[in-house]
Formats: C-alpha cells, sequence, structure tokens
C-alpha cells in the first residue's frame, strides 16, 4: 500500500514499505490504531510467503486497554500484561537500543530484548483480506 486508509477494518495488517510502517486496529477490540514503524531499533517485518510476522512485542502502553500482544504469521499471540515497572524497564531498553544503536561506535550496536511471557490464547487475523491489500490473491 502507499497510503493507509481512514478507516481501518478489524483483523487486517495494512502495511506501507514506502514508510516502513504497519498500522492495525488494536486487538482488544478499543478501535484505537496501532502504528509499528519499521527499523533496527523499532519493529521488524518478516514476510514467509504467505503470511507475515512483526517483531518485537506490540505493547500499547498509552491506550487504555494496555493490550500486549505479537502477530506471529498472522496470528495473534497475546503476552503477559506489564505494571508501570515493567513499562518503564521497556522504554529504557529501547531508549539504550537506540542510543546504543545510532552512536558512532559501531561496536556498541548490540540490541538488548526485554524479558517476555507469552499467554497461550491466539487469533487467526484474515490472510486472504490482508493480501489483497498488497495486491495478492
Amino acid at each position: 500500500m502507499e497510503f493507509i486508509p481512514e478507516e481501518l477494518e478489524e483483523g487486517i495488517l495494512y502495511i506501507t514499505m514506502e514508510y516502513r510502517t504497519a498500522v492495525h486496529k488494536c486487538v482488544c477490540g478499543c478501535g484505537n490504531e496501532v502504528i509499528t514503524p519499521f527499523s533496527p531499533t523499532d519493529w521488524q517485518l518478516r514476510f514467509y510467503g504467505d503470511s507475515v510476522s512483526i517483531y518485537p512485542s506490540i505493547g500499547s502502553w498509552s491506550f487504555r486497554c494496555r493490550s500486549h500482544y505479537w502477530i506471529t504469521k498472522n496470528r495473534i499471540e497475546h503476552a503477559e500484561s506489564w505494571n508501570d515497572k515493567e513499562i518503564q524497564q521497556g522504554r529504557n531498553v529501547d531508549k539504550k537500543n537506540k542510543q546504543n544503536f545510532y552512536s558512532e561506535k559501531p561496536s556498541e550496536r548490540k540490541l538488548q530484548k526485554p524479558e517476555i511471557k507469552v499467554n497461550k490464547e491466539r487469533k487467526e487475523w484474515s490472510v486472504k483480506s490482508f493480501f489483497s491489500f498488497l495486491g495478492f490473491k
């Protein structure tokens, strides 16, 4: 996609490679739009031919719902909720990763990962709807 539509549909991941971003409605059903920019220090998109994954997990900490999940091969994998301390620790790791990655010293470009626990609940997204927006059938 070149542009994200004004109205997002539930269960569809909108991807624009031109702007290196994915957008979707929060998986909890609250209606909030979740934006995941792709970069070495933000999220990464993995394309498997018939499905996609976004890593690392998506934590909607600024939303009232505080949803926390992964998109793995077109499925939603819920992660455990984080408390305020865990959220701040995660934000600190993100900040340090950005500082290290964009520093003048390439030897400091190691990215850290916060520990995340998985909740086994899964929800599958529509592959057909997703790929139809990318021009696939």
